[in-house]
Parts: structure tokens; C-alpha cells; sequence
């Protein structure tokens, strides 16, 4: 019954964002732009998402050092499965993908792992939230759907920066943590109450794990390319369709800020829906209502296709290299979230 209430929800956020993002389009525009989009423009943009991969397994693998240093080539099949998986599969079960598969290939425990991938999503929310504020003080307050921009990223800056500031307070004051948190959730239920400490005690654990300096200056600098090359691709990616072209590197950034904020909306898998609704949204912010409803709908169609074709036949690539099932892996993926102990259980509270 939950996935089937999930799988309503999702597909319907789908459906109004699609409806919102296609209601005013001007089809023959539409058209007329992807018939003359300057094509070759996008092969360096195919070079730009694979130094985008690269970079965020950089970074994984650094943060992972904590915990065991990985070598490249596990590391990058892990990488190139998880996020393919993540983008194929339903009910987020993708998430999972990434820890699985690095706990095949070395010895860090699945729940270890996960943390990483936690802490990873954290970093880029704080990250894309503090980006998002600033970039918007440059922008006029008349721009189109400015308020619905300006409520997304105060949302997402309320979100992650309370959900950092937590974190820290529970690896600084720990048992005063776990002891609030059974109170509050107890009043709902003590194995809801058990099950959120569960989950907290995971990220203090990584906490407790983070790397050595050097590795620590890898991941902040692999970070930093990983959204550096993120933006510049926004703005390079539109200078193949005309009247997006306009697009500056300064704008690409605040495209790209909405668009994360936008993909944090559950949707149906690949983020489809969502997506489009985040683009022209942010295209508002820049360029015409022609525009964006001709030739911004055919720049958001593309991008998307681009990216998710990418990652997707990478992946496989990657799969078939390894020897790995598709289907086998996504059976296993099926069971959830991993049930050993937080970062090794009995070992972590050695360390503490």
C-alpha cells in the first residue's frame, strides 16, 4: 500500500508539473528550434557531464578515505551504477545503489557508506542553498516568478542549514540528542523514536569518520568543479538554441540553482516533470515569455534527454564491464535501506 500511495503522488507531481510546464508553449516555435539548434554544440557539453561524473567520484571517494581508501576503478563502477540506478528505478530505491555496491567492493559496511552518501547531499544542498540567496540578490525583484524562486531557495536554506546545524549539535552533545529525540518521537511511537535515533546515530558516526586533512581538501576541491562545471554547462549547453543563447554564465548558475531545488520534489524516476518545471521556471527569471515558451521548452526537452542518456548508457556500460545483472541488482536494492549497526555498531562506540 505505501508504494502504491507513493507511486500516486510522484506520478501525479509529475503530471501538474508537465501541465504547468506545457500549458503555453508555442509548439511551431518549439519545433522550428530543434530543427535548426546548432547540434555540435552539444558534444562539448557530453565532455562537460562526464568531468562531472569524474569529479563527484572524486569526491566520494575522498570523503569515503575516512572509513577505507577505495581504489579509482571500484570506486567508478560503484558511481556510474548507483547514479544510473538512481535515475532508473522508482520509490528513490537508487539511493541505495551506490552503498551496495561500494560494500561489494571493499570493506565498508552499506550503512557506512549510505552516511557518505547523506553527507554528500547535505554538503550540495548548503551548497546550492547559500548559491541560490546570493545569486538573487542580483536579480531584479520584477523578474517573472521571482517570488516562487525566492520562497524555493529560503525553503532550502531552512531545510539543509537546520539539518547541518542538528548534525553538528548531535556529534558535539550525543546522548543529550538521542535522549530529546526518544522523548519527542516517543509521544508518536518508541519504534519510530528507535528508528530515527538509528538514523542519527548513522550520520554522527560518518561525522566521527570524516578524512584527513589532504583527503578533506579533495573532496571541498572536487566539490567545487563538480558545481563549477555544472553552471558553465547550463549556459554552454544553451548556446546551441537560438534566443536561449542569450543565456550568461551568471544566469546558467541561477538556472542551475533553481533546477536542484526543483529535482527535490518527489517525481516519477529521472526526475521527469520536475525537471522541465524547474528549467523554464528559472528561464523566466531571464528571458521573454516567447521565448521560454518556444525555444526554452526545447533547450529544458534536450537538456534532459542529454543528461539522462549520458548517465544511463555510462552506467550500463559500466554494468555490462563489471559483469553485473541489471535486474539481480534492482532485486536487491528492492529490500531498502542496509539493517547492520551504523558504521560497524560495536566498533564505532570503541571509538567514541
Amino acid at each position: 500500500m505505501k508504494r502504491i500511495v507513493q507511486l500516486v503522488v510522484s506520478l501525479s507531481i509529475t503530471a501538474v508539473c508537465f501541465w504547468w510546464t506545457f500549458r503555453h508553449t508555442n509548439w511551431g516555435e518549439m519545433l522550428l528550434s530543434l530543427r535548426t539548434a546548432r547540434w555540435w554544440l552539444m558534444l562539448p557539453y557530453i565532455g562537460v557531464l562526464f568531468g562531472i561524473h569524474f569529479a563527484r567520484t572524486i569526491r566520494w571517494g575522498a570523503l569515503l578515505s575516512g572509513i577505507e581508501k577505495v581504489k579509482f576503478g571500484p570506486l567508478n563502477e560503484a558511481s556510474a551504477i548507483g547514479f544510473m540506478m538512481l535515475l532508473v528505478l522508482p520509490f528513490r530505491l537508487g539511493e541505495f545503489a551506490r552503498p551496495f555496491l561500494i560494500a561489494e567492493r571493499s570493506t565498508i559496511r552499506r550503512s557506512a557508506a549510505m552516511t557518505t552518501v547523506v553527507l554528500e547531499r547535505i554538503v550540495d544542498g548548503i551548497v546550492i542553498a547559500v548559491l541560490l540567496r546570493v545569486l538573487l540578490l542580483f536579480v531584479p525583484d520584477s523578474a517573472n516568478s521571482m517570488g516562487i524562486v525566492t520562497a524555493g531557495a529560503n525553503i532550502m536554506f531552512a531545510v539543509f542549514g537546520s539539518g547541518f546545524v542538528f548534525l553538528l549539535v548531535a556529534r558535539w552533545q550525543h546522548d543529550r540528542t538521542v535522549r530529546a529525540l526518544r522523548a519527542v518521537f516517543g509521544l508518536v511511537s518508541p519504534r519510530v523514536a528507535e528508528k530515527v535515533v538509528y538514523i542519527v546515530d548513522g550520520f554522527v558516526g560518518a561525522l566521527k569518520q570524516l578524512p584527513d586533512a589532504k583527503n578533506f581538501a579533495v573532496f571541498i576541491l572536487a566539490t567545487a568543479a563538480y558545481w563549477v562545471l555544472n553552471g558553465w554547462g547550463m549556459s554552454l549547453f544553451a548556446s546551441a538554441f537560438d534566443g536561449v543563447d542569450q543565456l550568461t554564465f551568471f544566469q546558467g548558475y541561477v538556472v542551475l540553482s533553481v533546477l536542484v531545488c526543483g529535482l527535490m520534489i518527489p517525481a516519477a524516476p529521472g526526475s521527469a516533470g520536475t525537471f522541465h518545471a524547474a528549467i523554464t521556471l528559472a528561464l523566466g527569471l531571464f528571458l521573454p515569455a516567447d521565448v521560454v515558451n518556444g525555444p526554452g521548452i526545447a533547450y529544458a526537452n534536450v537538456l534532459w534527454l542529454v543528461q539522462m542518456a549520458q548517465q544511463i548508457l555510462f552506467g550500463l556500460f559500466i554494468m555490462v564491464l563489471s559483469k553485473r545483472s541489471f535486474g539481480d541488482l534492482a532485486g536487491k536494492l528492492s529490500d531498502g535501506p542496509p539493517t547492520e549497526p551504523p558504521n560497524g555498531g560495536d566498533k564505532l562506540k570503541a571509538q567514541a
